[in-house]
């Protein structure tokens, strides 16, 4: 997606969700309504200035106009081409980036070869699990994927999910990230 598509979406998003006119942000940015309309339909190149006004107004830091919104489910596979940086004796590779202000909780957990339906958790509540052996199928209910060892997954667990193990000996990594209340 080009970077005009994405702050364009963003801005009026973020404009909708905090409740803001297209006239009122307009205003709090200093930019007039044809040019914030035409930002929002993804045309135009925005200056830098033009950015960081309307992040200011929306109380957002620039990059999250920049950046385009998460998908619901994000699943990196085991041979996925993902950012990676080495050290002496240490590779890292990105799987996932959240967001987080709240907790987050860290499991070791096993699945079983039979089919577990989880109900949707607390509003805001995330699920992030990097397969480390086995074969799984795990998301939600409406939109599952099936892992592999080294496979990772991202989801909503706000929403109903389900676990499913298909071979006898499946292990994971779960991080549970929870909002602030």
């Amino acid at each position: 997606m080009e970077l005009a598509q994405v702050v364009g979406g963003t801005v009026a998003r973020l404009r909708a969700a905090a409740g803001i006119s297209l006239a009122d942000l307009a205003a709090a940015s200093d930019i007039s309504k044809t040019t914030l309309h035409g930002i929002e339909q993804g045309q135009g190149n925005p200056t830098l200035s033009t950015l960081w006004a309307l992040a200011t107004a929306l109380h957002v830091p620039l990059g999250e106009l920049l950046e385009a919104p998460a998908t619901p489910v994000e699943v990196v596979r085991a041979d996925d081409d993902r950012p990676r940086v080495l050290g002496d004796a240490v590779g890292a590779r990105l799987l996932h980036r959240i967001r987080v202000r709240g907790t987050v909780e860290v499991y070791d957990v096993e699945v079983a070869e039979r089919r577990q339906d989880s109900a949707a958790h607390l509003a805001g509540v995330e699920e992030c699990l990097v397969l480390t052996r086995g074969r799984v199928t795990t998301g939600p209910v409406d939109a599952p994927a099936e892992l592999t060892e080294g496979d990772s997954i991202r989801f909503d667990a706000g929403r109903p999910h389900l676990y499913q193990g298909h071979t006898g000996d499946n292990r994971a990594v779960l991080l549970m990230v929870h909002p602030e209340p």
